[in-house]
């Protein structure tokens, strides 16, 4: 007779103002001052705050000109995301001395399913509080924690304890937790839908389970039963420790509006190379290239309170094959670029690889110097070379660079001017 199962006990945590929290341990200087990470130009848009800074009214994603008006006296920093991403994978070593199944979000959070585990520490408070004590001995952090018997409420009650705290919700209090909070805390409900349930009288998470559910499906369609049942803390989604990112992307903001057409073929360049040198980091190549571009000239019809509002298009391509080939994706991303033909200039350039699959075992291939068109003395570019002949060049560049550093090895079509990229590794959507 198979034992009963135990019951769910699911983790949220959420390191507490990661990147700059970092940079205050690394910097003792900073440790009490408003530190800002991220926004170092007029154009930048802020990383991360320390509570210093959000105290100012600071917050993630905020246009740093709007920080910098908030909080003139905050210390500006570029991210370091090397260092930040190698201090993750500290963290994330140490989530694995619980339970073998976490789910990485970002860099600064996960989820852990510890529902086999947490009777080896007495009971769910004590797994949180050595969790947090794990991680403060070993990184100097401070980790926000949520328990509860589902993602959703985990994430919920872990979000209501920052800074530094533990909020642990059984079963029983679920409801209680829930009923009273705004309905903006739930996931899914984004500002168009948030606007349609105010309007309707709803406003709480306790008002959208009550409401009707026939008047709630006429209002929202077939998603009213879904939030409702969310609203009610009903989320039966397993931890995924297997998940695997949805794409990998490197994009930029421009000092000022660019619309030199060799500038923005560099940057292209620049772009595809260090996607293409993290996905195979990360063992992945990816069917899917996109071109992301932001126009410099602001849409005053979409202005909202945060700022002024910039048109964003997203120009893709399917290959018929998956790539982890820098030469292939930025050559996409060129024809790309073309096929938008936009006469006005931008502020913003990307490039990303999505419809990843796993990189399978392939035998070892010998990389030649010339092809066969230049062995017979004709001259031939490298860039017209089928990609799998390319294939062996990328690791040997990332071994060269991996040792001798960043600029150690680049190609000459980037050599004239320096691109300063933004990383994104998208996963998908919790």
């Amino acid at each position: 007779m198979l034992a009963p199962r135990a019951p769910r006990c699911i983790v949220h945590a959420d390191m507490d103002a990661f990147y700059a929290s970092v940079e205050q341990r690394d910097d003792p200087s900073l440790r009490g001052r408003p530190v800002i990470v991220g926004a170092t130009s007029p154009r930048g848009v802020v990383a991360a705050a320390s509570y210093e800074a959000r105290r100012f009214g600071v917050r993630s994603a905020m246009p740093g000109f709007r920080a910098r008006q908030l909080c003139p006296d905050g210390v500006f920093l570029p991210s370091n995301m090397p260092r930040y991403a190698a201090v993750s994978r500290q963290i994330q070593a140490l989530f694995l001395d619980f339970t073998p199944l976490v789910e990485p979000l970002a860099l600064d959070e996960a989820f852990l399913d510890v529902s086999g585990s947490v009777h080896l520490f007495g009971d769910a408070p004590s797994l949180a509080r050595e969790l947090k004590r794990r991680v403060w001995a070993e990184t100097e952090l401070r980790v926000s924690v949520g328990v509860a018997p589902s993602k959703l409420v985990a994430k919920i009650a872990c979000n209501l304890g920052k800074p530094d705290g533990l909020h642990v919700v059984p079963e029983a209090a679920v409801r209680g937790l829930l009923d009273p909070l705004d309905i903006g805390v739930l996931w899914g409900v984004g500002p168009v839908l948030e606007r349609r349930l105010r309007t309707a009288g709803i406003t709480t998470l306790g008002e959208l389970v009550r409401y009707d559910t026939d008047a709630l499906s006429v209002l929202l369609g077939r998603r009213a039963r879904e939030l409702q049942a969310l609203a009610r803390g009903e989320d039966q989604r397993e931890v995924d420790a297997d998940r695997a990112p949805k794409s990998i992307g490197e994009e930029n903001t421009f000092e000022s509006d660019v619309s030199s057409e060799p500038r923005i073929v560099e940057v292209l360049r620049v772009h595809a190379d260090a996607v293409a040198r993290r996905l195979r980091r990360a063992g992945y190549r990816g069917r899917t290239v996109s071109v992301k571009i932001k126009l410099a000239h602001a849409d005053p019809a979409r202005a909202s309170e945060r700022g002024p509002h910039y048109p964003l298009l997203t120009r893709s391509r399917t290959l018929a094959e998956p790539t982890d080939d820098a030469e292939q994706i930025a050559a996409v991303a060129r024809e790309l670029w073309a096929a938008a033909a936009l006469a006005v200039p931008i502020r913003l350039l990307g490039v990303s690889v999505s419809a990843l699959a796993a990189t399978g075992a392939e035998p070892a291939q010998q990389l030649g110097l010339f092809d066969p068109a230049a062995a017979r003395g004709r001259p031939a570019e490298f860039s017209r070379m089928a990609p799998s002949s390319r294939r062996p060049l990328g690791p040997t560049l990332d071994a060269i660079t991996e040792r001798f550093g960043a600029g150690a090895i680049q190609r000459a079509v980037a050599a004239p001017g320096k691109v300063t990229h933004g990383r994104g590794l998208k996963r998908g959507e919790s």
